[in-house]
């Protein structure tokens, strides 16, 4: 599965699916996908990730506590 930095717009090749879904890890592994020879694999906020469309991560795999709700 790839992603891109939201800052830069690289792609990256998520290295554990499960880990990028748990809502309880703020960090994911992954490689760039920046020229010929495959890169060495490093670590990124989820936070700073999005689809390659554009669209945001769903708040389900950034937050453990999405279902709660917020008291004002």
């Amino acid at each position: 599965m790839f992603l891109q930095l939201k800052n830069s717009g690289v792609l990256v090749k998520i290295i554990d699916v499960k880990e990028l879904i748990d809502p309880n890890s703020d960090i994911i592994h992954a490689q760039d996908q920046e020229g010929e020879e495959e890169q060495e694999i490093d670590i990124y906020q989820k936070e700073s990730l999005v689809f390659p469309s554009g669209e945001r991560l769903p708040r389900c795999w950034l937050d453990a506590n999405y279902r709660s709700l917020k008291v004002a």
